[in-house]
């Protein structure tokens, strides 16, 4: 996201491969990780990150992009370098742009990954699809309810995260 951000032609090529690793099928994207990575946990791990970055690169390379010009040039001014003008000013403002991304993608990545029991990963999509095998709701519902809340605690654990790290004057609803 970071180069995507500095680098336009470089930023257009990141953006449009991220994408296109979106819109590959969930599943196929697993079916097709299993020549490279055998069966089980490792393709469903490589499948979930890839699917994890489209929302990560996308925020962290708007949040940056949308850094106002005159700050930007205020902390060249000063003297930072451009490493320095990135950790100190224009991380902190893109912060929330990016714990967004980071938090959309652990929420999308909790429901896929009952998908990898597909290929062997096991995880809560192992009674979901035995439920289905069986016409079982009660053990569609034994992982699809623990699922369904671990997507929503990752939710709470990354709204908590973001208070943590994102600078108080650029949180949402406070008094700049």
């Amino acid at each position: 996201g970071i180069a995507a951000a500095r680098f336009s032609r470089v930023g257009q090529v990141i953006l449009g491969a991220v994408a296109i690793v979106q819109t590959i099928p969930s599943l196929a994207l697993f079916v097709f990780m299993i020549p490279l990575l055998g069966i089980g946990g490792p393709p469903a791990i490589v499948a979930l990150f890839l699917y994890s970055l489209l929302p990560i690169v996308r925020n962290t390379h708007a949040g940056l992009r949308g850094i106002d010009p005159a700050i930007q040039e205020a902390a060249s001014a000063i003297g930072l370098s451009p490493g320095a003008q990135l950790r100190v000013v224009e991380i902190p403002l893109a912060l929330r742009s990016i714990m967004a991304g980071i938090k959309t993608s652990a929420v999308i990545n909790v429901g896929t990954a009952t998908l990898g029991a597909l290929i062997g990963a096991g995880g809560y999509g192992q009674p979901i699809l035995t439920g289905i095998r069986l016409d079982d709701v009660g053990l569609i519902l034994e992982g699809a309810v623990p699922a369904a809340i671990l997507a929503l605690a990752a939710q709470g654990l990354f709204e908590l995260a973001e208070r943590a790290v994102v600078p108080r004057g650029l949180r949402r609803g406070s008094a700049a």
